[in-house]
């Protein structure tokens, strides 16, 4: 579904990204881990685009939900998903993904009418999701789906995770919350300085000491 071979990227004069090589098959949850400024956000923004032009990388099957959701706050839930299907191959299939979103997230469909910006984390994260999904994406691009959450809103974002990847959609999700991301995706990359420092199936990196040692305290 997605190779990368060998990939520098930065800004400006500062680089970011050194030889980065990762690949997610079909159906799979792949996520990338690390700590802040490892250069995980950035390679989500060189696969989705947003270092160039993006609209292209959309036709192509690619949804990126960004860090921090960046709904429109005073649009409501329904306009916002709206946004998130005007590619020119998703606009004849509007009200078919639309029923999908709301039968996937049924609390959407509650505040359907309601501004974006006064919903709760959780909820606010369900439109961003939601939004992604209404371009029928093949791969789907979750960039720290937990950030600024509490507690208990971040089990139900991983839960929210979990069905998406039960759907059958291809999924990468970079994420700090190294242990519950861990429990919800077949394999990862962990991600240093901006480079691969390890990589394998979930369960194996969950059990082994690089991961414990760092990033679980064990």
């Amino acid at each position: 579904m997605l190779e990368l071979t060998a990939v520098d990227a930065g800004y400006g004069t500062f680089q970011a990204l050194f030889g980065i090589a990762l690949e997610v098959r079909h159906g799979e949850a792949v996520a990338v881990i690390g700590p802040n400024g490892a250069g995980k956000t950035t390679l989500m923004r060189v696969i989705s685009g947003l270092i160039r032009p993006t609209h292209r990388i959309v036709e192509l099957g690619i949804a990126h939900v960004p860090e921090n959701r960046r709904l429109f706050p005073r649009m409501t839930v329904e306009d916002n998903l709206r946004m998130g299907g005007y590619s020119p191959s998703s606009r004849p299939k509007f009200q078919t993904r639309l029923a999908f979103v709301y039968d996937l997230f049924p609390r959407l469909l509650e505040r359907r009418r309601q501004f974006a910006g006064t919903l709760s984390g959780g909820e606010q994260q369900m439109c961003a999701i939601g939004r992604a999904l209404m371009s029928e994406p093949k791969l789907l691009l979750l960039d720290e789906p937990s950030a600024g959450l509490a507690p208990l809103i971040v089990q139900q974002v991983f839960a929210l995770a979990e069905r998406i990847r039960m759907s059958g959609l291809t999924v990468l999700i970079v994420e700090q919350n190294v242990r519950q991301v861990l429990h919800v995706v077949d394999r990862a990359y962990l991600i240093e300085a901006g480079s691969i420092r390890a990589s394998g199936a979930a369960a194996e990196l969950l059990a082994g000491e690089t991961i414990q040692q760092a990033y679980l305290g064990i």
